[in-house]
């Protein structure tokens, strides 16, 4: 796999992890991240993730990775949150 696309899905996993740690309801960690400089992280991530997974596909496929990996990162944060505040609680 070529180096840029690995880092464009290692950016937009960065970028979810940001915007979750940045959630009132996150359970990662004890206290959430402050929301504006965790958001902003987040979408120069996207976007560096972006323009990462152009360097080696079409704008659409790229698009179409970056949507696919968000969503499969922000579907694992939460049960990855359960499982860690589950572990601490014993």
């Amino acid at each position: 796999m070529p180096f840029s696309t690995l880092l464009g899905l290692a950016a937009t996993a960065l970028a979810c992890l940001c915007l979750y740690a940045a959630s009132p309801n996150q359970r990662l960690w004890a206290a959430p991240w402050p929301r504006r400089p965790a958001r902003a992280a987040s979408a120069g991530l996207l976007l560096l993730g972006w323009l990462a997974l152009v360097q080696d596909m079409h704008r659409l496929a790229a698009a179409f990775v970056l949507g696919t990996t968000l969503m499969l990162v922000l579907a694992v944060l939460p049960y990855a949150g359960a499982l860690a505040h589950a572990r601490r609680a014993r």
